[in-house]
């Protein structure tokens, strides 16, 4: 048998993002749903590029896709937690972005669930991959 990985910290990560949970986030079991955490994951890493200028969600001639997500749970998280999304960068390549997230109950500095979050960028008018925008990529340093 395997041993996990350490628990990630706050302090590993460069880019946090504060998100409230909600009542309709809890399960049966009372805590946030497993599915609930990749929409943390989005919503960190898309309110992070808005806020670079690197997406505008209606009009960018250029957008990233998801590809691949995966998370690790470590502790439940449960409604009426507020939460902070660490975020860094794992790899850039060419066409993609993959990033590390991890969820923290705020106030704690271990991790409750962590996780990966892959963006392939493409042309929106025909959908085909393209490079990742060099704004976007210049952005993505304060991520290392």
């Amino acid at each position: 048998m395997t041993e996990r990985p350490p628990t990630a910290r706050l302090s590993d990560f460069p880019h946090h993002c504060a998100i409230s949970t909600r009542w309709s986030d809890n399960d049966a079991y009372g805590h946030v749903n497993n599915v609930v955490f990749y929409s943390f994951f989005d919503t960190a890493v898309n309110r992070w590029l808005i806020a670079v200028g690197a997406l505008d969600i209606a009009a960018s001639n250029v957008v990233g896709l998801v590809v691949e997500t995966g998370c690790r749970y470590r502790k439940p998280v449960a409604y009426p937690q507020d939460i902070v999304v660490g975020m860094r960068l794992a790899k850039l390549g060419t066409t993609s972005v993959r990033y590390e997230l991890a969820v923290f109950v705020a106030g704690e500095e271990e991790a409750s669930a962590e996780g990966h979050f892959t963006h392939v960028y493409v042309s929106r008018q025909t959908g085909r991959p393209v490079p990742v925008p060099e704004h976007l990529r210049n952005a993505l340093q304060a991520l290392k």
